[in-house]
């Protein structure tokens, strides 16, 4: 039997329930595609590029990782439009050499045939 796949609003559904709990390797294994990319801004100090679903799982690893403390962290519900969902995240963060640092950025997801196939961040 054939599976059905998930519409943009039931996968960000279960982004919203997952993200809420703080859950984002479950979402990265439950909800990411192989072929996943992982955009982080040109420049960006913390982060960069990983394509496939093993990289964009070590990116969030090593990031991860840097974490010194997490002093607060929310995610918005997620606004949809099209093939893409966005929310807003906002961390409070004490990171290994820079301190502590606010970081207030929008994720923008792109679904396709019920997965995830693109996560990118604007902060």
């Amino acid at each position: 039997m054939e599976k059905i796949a998930m519409t943009v609003q039931q996968v960000a559904d279960r982004f919203n329930e997952l993200a809420q709990q703080e859950k984002w390797f479950e979402i990265q294994e439950e909800l990411f595609a192989e072929s996943v990319k992982s955009i982080d801004p040109v420049n960006s100090p913390y982060m960069g590029y990983a394509e496939g679903k093993a990289a964009v799982r070590k990116k969030g690893e090593t990031f991860v990782q840097t974490i010194e403390a997490v002093h607060s962290a929310s995610t918005t519900a997620p606004v949809i439009g099209g093939n893409h969902f966005a929310v807003g995240r906002n961390m409070d963060l004490t990171i290994q050499g820079f301190g502590r640092v606010q970081l207030n950025e929008v994720m923008l997801y792109e679904v396709k045939d019920g997965e995830i196939i693109s996560e990118q961040f604007f902060y």
